[in-house]
């Protein structure tokens, strides 16, 4: 049997740059990206299976009430959840998956799933997070100024994280989480069937 592929969950506060360290690590690698499932509407230019599943409300609780997510949560009256089934499908046939998802979700994932690999994206330091998320040009004072706040709350959870990793320049950021990737699979716990078939 083949080495199964990495679940590698990758999160951290707004402004950090996950969404631009993912697409880069995409790019460069065989790595699947997880599509979440979610009850509200496609908006303008998105499609079904790529940027979410579009599922009807009552479809999502009959999968919640089967276990299908890894994890799921309610925001702003919309389900959010990460469906299991095809996840688990990519890491048996060994390919890598990622899943850049919220702090809360990974917390549920790591008690359902320990051998995910965590990984924590901080910004160089708050100064430079302020002035991307200020350059981005959509905040207003009071919500630049509660987007910091939760930045805050946010990099306290890193400890429970098994990485993390500063994205100065996300060209390092990725090369660290491929050393991460390369790393984790070298662990012998994960490879012993492997070890034992060949020697």
């Amino acid at each position: 049997m083949g080495v199964k592929g990495q679940l590698l969950v990758i999160s951290g506060p707004s402004g950090a740059g996950k969404g631009t360290v993912c697409k880069a690590l995409l790019e460069k690698n065989d790595i699947w990206i997880s599509v979440s499932a979610t009850t509200r509407s496609p908006r303008a230019g998105e499609v079904d299976g790529i940027n979410y599943f579009f599922t009807p409300r009552e479809d999502f609780l009959k999968k919640i009430e089967n276990d299908d997510f890894l994890e799921y949560a309610e925001v702003y009256g919309n389900f959010y959840g990460t469906p299991k089934s095809k996840v688990f499908e990519m890491l048996e046939n060994g390919r890598d998956v990622i899943l850049e998802i919220d702090i809360q979700g990974a917390l549920k994932i790591k008690s359902a799933y320990p051998d995910g690999v965590f990984v924590f994206i901080l910004p160089p330091s708050m100064e430079e997070l302020e002035s991307r998320i200020t350059n981005r040009g959509s905040e207003t004072p009071e919500s630049l100024k509660t987007r910091l706040n939760a930045a805050y709350d946010e990099i306290s959870f890193a400890s429970k994280y098994d990485y993390a990793v500063v994205n100065d320049r996300v060209e390092d950021a990725v090369k660290k989480i491929e050393s991460i990737i390369m790393a984790e699979k070298c662990r012998v716990y994960k490879i012993k069937d492997e070890i034992l078939g060949r020697f």
